[in-house]
């Protein structure tokens, strides 16, 4: 989000934040923006996963969409008039590969380790980079990738055949909101195409959420957690991310990007004690590595 749209489109005491934040982000480097970016994501996967002792995935996962919703239509709120129908369909395109997107990889980690589902969901954004490529080097990262799968082990370390598959919903749902992304970027100006899409996954998730949670979502505690997933886990990095960008190239962005995996297992064995094996760290270090390395070599 420009420094422009965003003075259009908040308040003033929003603004005045947002510009303190621009500030302050311009002091830090940016590697160290993207850093705490994803390890936001991964504490915000951490505290939710916690959660589904209170809570089924479905209802957290509502939460979660709700939360940020509610912050971005605060912060971007998108122009209703002068769109056309194409827009509006990319849009509820966009918020319904959130919305699967979020649940099944809260599905999973009902199911599998943290460190785990995120490894293997991370083979969407995989796939997207190297669809389309030419170069027979790309077919090391895939089959490096692949080893990482094979490495995993089902049915050990915890591992069980349904996390593995909505890990693998989950990666295909992130590798069309990739995609869809740039595509609402073209259409809406700065954020406001994601507090569109964000406004729709939380009102497709809501016949989950609210008939999983029932009246426990009205629990005071319940939401001051469920805010703080949605804060950890989308409005945060979002942030950060986005003034990360300005100051360097998108492949060193996808590169750090490319760590996530890595911190998942990290967050999964302080914050949850999810210990993985032998193999399975080395199953995360060979997807982290395909990752990094068809994000060198792909083309803009």
């Amino acid at each position: 989000m420009t420094g422009d749209s965003l003075r259009r489109s908040a308040p003033g005491p929003l603004a005045r934040t947002a510009a303190l934040a621009r500030t302050a982000g311009g002091a830090v480097p940016p590697t160290w923006l993207v850093g705490v970016s994803i390890l936001s994501v991964q504490l915000g996967a951490g505290v939710a996963k916690n959660l589904f002792a209170v809570l089924p995935p479905g209802a957290v996962v509502w939460l979660r969409l709700l939360a940020s919703a509610l912050v971005l239509l605060a912060l971007a709120r998108p122009a209703l008039r002068g769109r056309s129908r194409s827009d509006w369909l990319v849009a509820v395109g966009f918020g319904a590969s959130l919305a699967t997107m979020n649940y099944a990889i809260y599905e999973s980690f009902a199911r599998i380790p943290l460190g785990v589902a995120v490894t293997i969901e991370f083979l969407g954004p995989l796939a997207v980079a190297v669809a389309g490529s030419r170069r027979w080097s790309d077919l090391v990262w895939v089959a490096l990738a692949g080893t990482g799968v094979a490495l995993l082990g089902w049915g050990e370390g915890g591992v069980t055949l349904a996390g593995a598959a909505f890990a693998v919903l989950a990666g295909a749902a992130w590798a069309a909101y990739i995609l869809l992304s740039a595509a609402t970027g073209r259409r809406f100006p700065g954020a406001s195409g994601l507090t569109a899409a964000s406004v729709v996954g939380a009102l497709l998730i809501a016949p989950i959420g609210i008939g999983q949670g029932g009246a426990d979502l009205l629990e005071p505690k319940v939401l001051l957690f469920g805010l703080v997933v949605g804060l950890l886990s989308s409005t945060i990095p979002y942030s950060l991310e986005l003034r990360a960008l300005r100051r360097i190239p998108p492949r060193v962005f996808g590169i750090l990007m490319s760590l996530e995996p890595a911190a998942a297992a990290l967050v999964g064995l302080v914050v949850l004690g999810e210990f993985l094996t032998a193999a399975q760290w080395a199953a995360v270090a060979c997807v982290v590595a395909a990752s990094v390395g068809a994000t060198r070599s792909a083309r803009a």
